[in-house]
């Protein structure tokens, strides 16, 4: 992920600061909210920001 795009995105549920992170399975990458714990996919290097495709880590 671009670190310029990490300084500018935030958790569309509770507006903290974004991590990237691995999945569980070990396959990929996701962003990982730092304040509520949502995890985002990265799909095709794209997160989808979308709270229905988050789960809680």
């Amino acid at each position: 992920m671009d670190p310029v795009l990490l300084d500018v995105v935030v958790c569309p549920d509770c507006r903290s600061a974004l991590a990237v992170g691995t999945p569980p399975d070990g396959t990929g990458q996701e962003l990982v909210c730092q304040g509520c714990g949502l995890a985002y996919p990265v799909r095709d290097g794209i997160p989808v920001l979308l709270v229905d495709e988050a789960v809680r880590r």
